[in-house]
């Protein structure tokens, strides 16, 4: 099963890592200024990561692919890997959509 990595920088931002069982990343996120909104970024992976209207499918410059998970206000809520191809990208989001929304939390 899934799970997000919540950690906090020396800095004092916070980050999340959304992790398959293989601890493989599926999605990484952008630093947040306080836990309370990592935490909300959290929930909201969780809400968007059901919909397929909410996944963005990219190539990068190089070739290899990746996805982004946006909001309902579009707005990047997390983004994969470069992976090596669209089959990868596409098993990607797959288990993205099947865990997420149960995935648990654990603090780093």
């Amino acid at each position: 099963m899934a799970a997000f990595e919540l950690r906090k920088s020396d800095d004092g931002h916070f980050s999340f890592i959304l992790s398959d069982d293989d601890d493989k990343t599926l999605l990484k996120s952008e630093q947040y200024n306080s836990k309370a909104s990592a935490q909300n970024g959290i929930e909201s992976i969780r809400k968007n990561s059901v919909q397929d209207a909410r996944y963005e499918l990219k190539e990068s410059n190089n070739g290899k692919f990746y996805f982004n998970l946006k909001a309902t206000n579009g707005q990047i809520i997390g983004t994969s890997p470069l992976l090596a191809d669209a089959a990868a990208r596409d098993a990607a989001v797959a288990k993205v959509k099947a865990e997420a929304a149960s995935a648990s939390v654990l603090e780093s």
